[in-house]
């Protein structure tokens, strides 16, 4: 029985240039301390930077095949079962995998070292749209510890 009602999910208003909810989304990840106007505009060079000479939506449509490839379809979690605790892989579900694969791309993406954060983020963003860089290191990583454990996958539940 619960003790607390469901959350409720607040509604996310689409960007003003690309009527996105997942530029939205991506652009509160980035924000720090309340700064959106900041995070906006560090999102939208680098998205200009990707797409080098060519138009922004260039850059919007790499934006989108990066955020694909990160996605994660499998990923493990710590189960106790008796007095042992196993990495019991399981299914990711949709809204899990956007959070997942934004989470890796910023964050790898502000421990990159060009010198400003569009740039950074220009080229973690590129990188994964080429299926290479951090990011998907790291989704290739939770993937092959999911694929490790599978002997303990009937402890799912």
């Amino acid at each position: 029985m619960a003790r607390r009602r469901a959350a409720i999910k607040r509604e996310i208003k689409p960007d003003p240039i690309f009527n996105s909810r997942l530029v939205t989304r991506f652009i509160n990840k980035v924000m720090l301390d309340g700064k959106k106007t900041l995070a906006s505009r560090m999102f939208y060079n680098a998205l200009k930077q990707m797409a080098g000479d060519g138009d922004i939506h260039d850059g919007y449509k790499l934006f989108e095949q990066a955020v694909e490839n990160v996605k994660p379809s499998i990923e493990v979690k710590s189960r106790r079962v008796g007095g042992s605790t196993y990495q019991v892989p399981i299914e990711v579900r949709g809204p899990r995998k956007l959070t997942l694969a934004l989470r890796w791309i910023i964050s790898h993406a502000r421990n990159r070292k060009e010198k400003t954060f569009a740039l950074r983020l220009a080229g973690e963003l590129g990188d994964a749209a080429k299926g290479q860089g951090l990011s998907i290191k790291k989704r290739e990583d939770v993937h092959r510890m999911a694929e490790a454990n599978r002997a303990f996958s009937h402890y799912r539940w």
